[in-house]
């Protein structure tokens, strides 16, 4: 099992490109199963779970060609994907391919769409939650599916004629219920009104992708989102956004380090709230051509409060990594996980480094230290991983941080992009 070796104490220097969106990647990649036509993807990251995303998709008849060639065989910079469902070989998300990865659950939505029917096996994914399934299962029955649980298991089929649109309001912002809800209802008859919708950036990217497939989507990116259901779509070419969560990583590994890096690719206003903390933090962010610049100034971080909340506000994606930031401020600060229940595991691998952190329900008392001191960590889920890897940039010493097939879920080439900025990383086969 792989593990990456950090020798800190650098700070980092230089040009870190920007890989697309892992979360929005996913979405997008489903959506193939809406058409019979080509959907093409610019800027598809290669990670782990774009990886395994696609195998699942060719378990329903998905072909998949990377940049004009079979799979696996280009794993550059912002790949060109094409995929293309002429019709779904199979209705089933088996649970030995789904358990892997919460996201491959969303397939239900295009399933039941265009087949009427869909059986697919309850989610897995990290252990950072029990993110139930209740939202999705509410918002498809609203479209007039009927659903079942069975043996681990949802059966859903849509009525004769196909799903219906509806009004309905989500009890809870969910991200990946939206993301379903919007496949879903571009082929449903009629009109779906979406109340309380995700906003994330991911969404938009979502529905201008489908509304360039044919789609009559508006309000994306707003609390309520209107789709005029089509009677089919077409392919089309979309370039998935920059991965704001990465961003957001490697602008506070610079906060953490000091030094100077161009993140480029990106766009500051993906993540207007984390950049406004990480400049509370004492570094500086700009936006300029092409990307963000940050100036970090290592020794001189200050503590700042945070509380996670949903688009537009603090991430939980980057909480885990501003935790690691804050365990070098000057001070006290708090974080405030409102999101997922359990998100709090990578502060027993931080204590390893020297961090002083106490919890209190689902806030965390941080109070920075002088010095971390490098140690082997663990990690456990994928955004705790890479807030280990911030902490190891810092420390003093080596720090080895094993299970990093986590963080080959979400970080392409990180091992690469650090070094070229003059940080001491490798990753170590064993």
């Amino acid at each position: 099992m792989d593990r990456i070796r950090i020798v800190g104490g650098n700070a980092l220097n230089g040009i870190i490109p920007i890989s697309g969106a892992k979360n929005a990647a996913l979405p997008l990649m489903i959506a193939s199963l809406l058409t019979s036509d080509t959907l093409t993807l610019e800027n598809v990251p290669h990670l782990a779970d774009v990886e395994g995303l696609i195998r699942i998709l060719g378990n329903h008849g998905v072909d998949i060609a990377v940049n004009g060639r079979r799979e696996h065989q280009d794993g550059s910079y912002s790949r060109t994907v094409h995929f293309t469902c002429r019709t779904v070989a199979d209705t089933t998300a088996p649970y030995e391919l789904v358990s892997k990865m919460r996201a491959s659950f969303w397939v239900i939505g295009p399933l039941l769409a265009r087949e009427g029917q869909a059986r697919v096996s309850l989610p897995g994914g990290c252990a950072i939650g029990t993110r139930p399934v209740d939202l999705f299962i509410e918002g498809l029955t609203a479209l007039g599916a009927e659903m079942e649980i069975d043996g681990g298991y949802i059966n859903a089929k849509a009525p004769k004629g196909g799903l219906i649109g509806a009004r309905y309001t989500f009890p809870k912002v969910s991200v990946g219920a939206t993301h379903v809800m919007l496949m879903a209802a571009s082929l449903a008859r009629g009109t779906t009104v979406i109340g309380n919708a995700a906003r994330e950036p991911e969404v938009v990217d979502l529905a201008n992708c489908l509304n360039a497939m044919g789609a009559k989507i508006s309000g994306a990116g707003t609390s309520t989102i209107t789709i005029e259901g089509v009677t089919s779509l077409s392919g089309a070419r979309h370039r998935v956004l920059p991965d704001r969560i990465e961003t957001g990583t490697y602008a506070m590994a610079v906060a953490m380090t000091g030094g100077d890096v161009t993140l480029s690719g990106t766009d500051i206003t993906l993540l207007d709230t984390a950049i406004e903390a990480i400049r509370r933090a004492g570094a500086e962010v700009s936006a300029v051509d092409g990307g963000i610049r940050v100036i970090g100034h290592g020794d001189a971080i200050r503590p700042v409060d945070i509380v996670t909340e949903p688009f537009p506000g603090f991430p939980t994606d980057l909480q885990a990594q501003f935790m690691g930031l804050m365990t070098r401020a000057h001070g006290v600060s708090h974080v405030t996980e409102t999101i997922f229940e359990n998100r709090f595991m990578h502060v027993q691998e931080l204590a390893r480094l020297g961090a002083k952190i106490t919890l209190s329900g689902q806030t965390a008392r941080i109070e920075g230290v002088t010095r971390l001191r490098g140690a082997p960590v663990m990690a456990t889920d994928l955004r705790a991983s890479v807030s280990l890897v911030i902490a190891g940039l810092a420390a003093e010493g080596e720090t080895m941080v094993s299970r990093v097939y986590h963080l080959d879920r979400g970080f392409e080439r990180l091992e690469e992009k650090l070094t070229r900025c003059g940080a001491i990383v490798e990753r170590i086969s064993d």
